[in-house]
């Protein structure tokens, strides 16, 4: 199922993160100290600040995997496009495209992965198979036409 995917793909970066921040971290900041004056060491500054990145990543990444085990994926449409759906476009040129709505942290627009909240991501939602959709988007407005829709049911 999409939750139980997701849920995986978050605990396996929480993990991968934590042990940088467990084993890895500490040891570069140990050897940065070595080198002397913490004011003015390059490496120490950039090993912490790496650590406060990777703290606030963890966090989130908690905090994600909260709300989606929290999620009722019962409630999401079986017939009309939402978060997990998986879109087949035909743009007005004829051009077929292939997009899948994620969460905005899981985007990816060059491999197909559309953000719920992003300009196209928002047209699709609640829209049907066989639906014309026109977004307005930073490059100018595009037209779609939903050739076929498959629902996290689906999948």
């Amino acid at each position: 199922m999409v939750k139980a995917r997701l849920l995986k793909r978050f605990n396996d970066e929480i993990q991968q993160l934590e042990r940088e921040l467990k084993l890895e971290l500490p040891k570069e900041i140990q050897r940065a100290r070595e080198l002397g004056d913490l004011r003015e060491n390059a490496e120490y500054q950039a090993a912490k600040e790496r650590q406060r990145l990777v703290q606030a990543r963890v966090s989130m990444l908690q905090q994600r995997a909260s709300e989606i085990s929290l999620m009722n994926l019962e409630k999401l449409p079986t017939d009309r496009a939402a978060f997990g759906s998986t879109l087949e476009l035909r743009e007005a040129g004829g051009e077929q495209k292939t997009y899948h709505l994620v969460m905005p942290e899981d985007a990816e627009p060059d491999k197909g992965l559309i953000s719920t909240a992003s300009p196209i991501g928002r047209a699709l939602v609640g829209k049907e198979e066989g639906d014309e959709v026109e977004v307005p988007t930073p490059g100018g407005t595009r037209a779609f036409e939903i050739v076929k829709l498959t629902t996290v049911h689906d999948a």
